[in-house]
């Protein structure tokens, strides 16, 4: 289920691109406290794809001058360089308004970065996947529609931990329709089980209605109703393996969704998809390129 409301203003031509009257230095920052590592390259797509990409190199090493960045080399890349925030850039950035609440999770050396870097750079390529469709087709998705690392409760002391959720608002006609979704990006690091036993735990999730504090509180329905109108789809990225063992992972994601109870009943409510990304690179993720769940042929995320 999504949400759908008349189109207020008229589509921009080019699409949707953060805005060049707030300052790059600005948006730098707040990109690299939302996203916690990102390349000059993906920096440069992200924020300024109309600018050359100079003029992102220079804003980063004036950060980095003020010690407010860092940077590490990602080995055997022509010296390509990822970027996140010191310390002193985490303090700086955390109160601001669109990152309010938002935990700063510094990183505190170099060792620590390098050790983020594989999954959280695979991560934020998944979100450029969607910002560049998203701007090809005049829909609004931007770099801080893409928030990684959210945790939610599910009971019993646990939590499921979303690799990222995404907002995205599709225009079409004279509408715009909401949407949004869980995102679970998988480079073949874990057992194929586990993978797939995510699926149990965003069920968890979809029926886990807290309990009340005191006996007189009635109890206000699922937990998820405190962040989305409607609970998000959940879509699987992957990569990291041969074109035969990522077919297998989606074959299993498809038996726990076929023989699991909870994960069945929450399959009947919420679209739940699974692409190789090496196929959202190519085509986009508004082609034919995700496989439901649930069974049946290809199509657009949109559409799952």
């Amino acid at each position: 289920m999504d949400l759908t409301t008349a189109r207020a203003t008229e589509q921009a031509s080019a699409g949707f691109t953060p805005s060049p009257t707030e300052p790059l230095r600005h948006q730098l920052l707040a990109t690299l406290a939302q996203h916690r590592m990102a390349s000059t390259h993906q920096l440069h797509v992200l924020l300024r794809p109309d600018r050359s990409r100079q003029s992102v190199s220079e804003r980063l090493n004036d950060l980095l001058g003020e010690r407010l960045v860092d940077f590490v080399v990602l080995p055997q890349s022509h010296r390509t360089r990822v970027w996140y925030l010191t310390q002193k850039g985490a303090r700086l950035t955390r109160d601001w308004p669109a990152l309010r609440g938002r935990p700063p999770y510094p990183i505190t050396s170099a060792t620590a970065a390098s050790l983020k870097t594989p999954h959280t750079l695979t991560v934020l390529r998944t979100h450029l996947a969607f910002v560049t469709d998203a701007r090809r087709r005049g829909d609004e998705h931007g770099h801080l529609d893409w928030t990684p690392e959210v945790f939610h409760a599910i009971g019993d002391g646990e939590k499921v931990v979303a690799d990222a959720v995404m907002h995205y608002t599709l225009i079409e006609a004279q509408q715009r329709r909401k949407l949004r979704a869980f995102v679970e990006v998988d480079r073949a690091t874990m057992s194929s089980e586990r993978l797939a036993a995510k699926l149990i735990e965003y069920a968890r999730l979809w029926t886990y209605e807290p309990q009340p504090i005191g006996r007189r509180r009635q109890a206000a329905g699922p937990g998820w109703l405190r962040w989305y109108p409607v609970f998000p789809r959940v879509m699987f990225v992957l990569t990291g393996a041969g074109r035969q063992a990522m077919d297998n992972r989606i074959s299993d994601l498809k038996a726990m969704v076929a023989h699991h109870p909870l994960v069945a009943e929450f399959a009947r409510e919420v679209p739940l998809g699974a692409v190789v990304l090496e196929d959202l690179d190519a085509y986009g993720p508004t082609a034919d390129v995700w496989v439901p769940l649930t069974g049946g042929q290809g199509r657009p995320w949109t559409e799952l």
